[in-house]
């Protein structure tokens, strides 16, 4: 297991040495740690689940952490598993050629059943004999593929500790619990997320953790009352209790401090919708609220999973970039509030496309403004 994880020192020499081609603009800030992060990063989810893919993806991940991105991006069920494979195999080859640890923001999401022999042909009785009989969760807490169960999500951290060789992962997010509030309602639905909390908590404190977060599809986005909608400031609440609990100290502070939701073209609710409050009277939009609330924000989908490689609205508002893909991308981590966007490859065109955009300043706030108009 490789000991370390991102730090201040780790990151600024990295944005100094192998981000020195990128433009200026290109690094975040997280948080009060400090950390540079690329404005952008590669997420691991297309693609098949052969050898093939494997090694694209590899060759992606070394590429793209020599070359001024290091942010990674995963999911314990991608691929089957073999995602978490092809991030090793890239972070060990970046690592032989000079990258260190201490330089790479590694982020895991967990929550859906991992079937590593694929799909299974029935799978009740393969959650039975994998999954309840080894008292990791009931079908009480699954909802089609997804299981909100603390001891399941404790396993998966433990899974992609040891398949990516890392003694410390980065973040680790539970994705996209509000799968669940349509089958047991969102109190209950936020009980179970309490737990899950609490189990990170647990592993923030035994070091196999930095920080962690939720990663929601739908629930960011929405109208504030629709039955979907996640408060931001509510999902802190239960991350403060559980770590009062893990802690026995009513002062303890909660390590939840990432969150994700899409954000392109066509999915543009997390700037734009107005339905979270941040203290005071104050409401903004999830991205804005999530600013103001000290988490910081990862985007994904930023091309739509391909649909903005060849679909370009951004034609006439973004300029000075070749193609849609990296018009797209532009946009994605061009928008105030976003930390890094992220886009999932297993084709090497994409990953330059993403380099040229790091290799462009982010576009001024001006000009990302013009690309809204306010509705009458």
């Amino acid at each position: 297991m490789i000991a370390g994880h991102a730090t201040r020192a780790g990151t600024e020499a990295y944005a100094a040495s192998f981000g020195a081609a990128c433009a200026p603009g290109h690094y975040s800030e997280f948080l009060n740690q400090h950390l540079k992060l690329s404005s952008l990063g590669v997420g691991s989810f297309p693609g098949a689940a052969d050898d093939a893919t494997d090694e694209a993806v590899a060759r992606i991940v070394e590429r793209a952490l020599l070359s001024g991105l290091n942010v990674l991006d995963g999911a314990v069920h991608y691929r089957y598993g073999r995602a978490l494979v092809a991030l090793r195999a890239g972070l060990e080859r970046a690592f032989a050629a000079g990258v260190a640890r201490e330089q790479v923001f590694v982020a895991l999401k967990g929550g859906f059943l991992l079937f590593l022999d694929g799909p299974p042909a029935d799978l009740e009785r393969w959650f039975d004999a994998n999954v309840a009989a080894r008292g990791l969760g009931t079908r009480a807490d699954l909802v089609g593929a997804h299981l909100l169960s603390a001891p399941y999500l404790a396993w998966q951290l433990e899974f992609a500790r040891a398949a990516l060789g890392l003694e410390t992962l980065d973040a680790f997010l539970i994705d996209q619990p509000e799968i669940h509030v349509r089958a047991i309602g969102k109190e209950q639905a936020n009980r179970k997320l309490a737990r899950a909390f609490a189990v990170l908590e647990q592993a923030v404190k035994e070091n196999k953790l930095r920080q962690y977060g939720v990663s929601s599809f739908d629930a960011m986005r929405v109208e504030t009352d629709h039955a979907l909608f996640q408060s931001i400031a509510s999902l802190q609440g239960l991350a403060e209790g559980a770590a009062q609990i893990v802690g026995k100290d009513p002062r303890a502070r909660h390590h939840l401090r990432l969150l994700q939701l899409p954000f392109n073209p066509a999915m543009t609710e997390g700037f734009t919708r107005f339905s979270q409050a941040t203290g005071q009277g104050n409401v903004a939009s999830s991205i804005q609220a999530a600013h103001q609330l000290k988490a910081y924000v990862m985007t994904s989908h930023a091309l739509g999973k391909g649909r903005f490689a060849a679909e370009d609205p951004l034609a006439a508002g973004v300029a000075g970039l070749a193609n849609p893909a990296q018009r797209a991308l532009q946009f994605a981590r061009s928008t105030p509030g976003v930390g890094s966007a992220l886009a999932g490859m297993s084709a090497p065109a994409h990953l330059e496309d993403m380099l040229a955009v790091a290799r462009t300043p982010p576009m001024a706030k001006q000009d990302y403004a013009k690309l809204f108009r306010r509705a009458e």
